[in-house]
């Protein structure tokens, strides 16, 4: 079982470097650590799983977060409201990922985006396309297009960045945290 503190964290070099391409098939290697990414983000977005085994909240995770500097993502996205007492989710494997549109509207989250990879609160606006449209390749090989819009959007958008060695930091201003918040819309 994946933990918390098996993710890398902000200072380690290997989050700054730019993933490989990965080729198919997928190795038995990347398909378990697919796997374990998918269970780690599950889990810790249900409560008691999250508290019992001391997870921190996410709702996607890169190869590179891991130490695998290879071109794939998970996203396990809540369809489910907070009232809602079963929660549904719905998951996405990315392998080679690309945005290939995106929408001129940007956005940004009110309460500032997270990243399993940052363990402190960080202050600031980070600009993001409302809607991205991406192509990639699933777990067989197949290629794929996924639309996405607001906080699914911004994720994918987070998760490419990993891929580049990119972290959600370096697109805040450090002289003007909230720059451009009256031009961009809050989610």
């Amino acid at each position: 079982m994946l933990k918390t503190c098996d993710i890398l964290d902000e200072k380690d070099k290997r989050l700054r470097q730019v993933s490989k391409e990965v080729t198919f098939p997928l190795t038995n290697d990347d398909k378990k650590l697919i796997d374990i990414m998918i269970q780690y983000l599950h889990d810790s977005q249900i409560d008691e799983l999250a508290e019992k085994y001391n997870l921190r909240p996410g709702m996607g995770l890169s190869a590179i977060q891991l130490g695998v500097a290879k071109r794939f993502f998970v996203v396990v996205y809540e369809l489910t409201g907070p009232d809602d007492l079963e929660k549904e989710f719905e998951t996405y494997v990315l392998v080679n990922p690309k945005i290939i549109s995106n929408s001129m509207e940007k956005i940004y989250v009110t309460d500032g985006e997270g990243c399993l990879s940052v363990n402190r609160s960080v202050e600031g606006i980070v600009p993001r396309y409302a809607r991205v449209t991406v192509e990639a390749y699933d777990m067989d090989g197949n290629k794929i297009q996924v639309r996405a819009r607001e906080d699914l959007a911004i994720c994918f958008q987070h998760e490419i960045d990993h891929l580049n060695g990119i972290l959600f930091v370096d697109h805040i201003d450090k002289n003007n945290p909230f720059k451009g918040k009256d031009s961009m819309r809050a989610i």
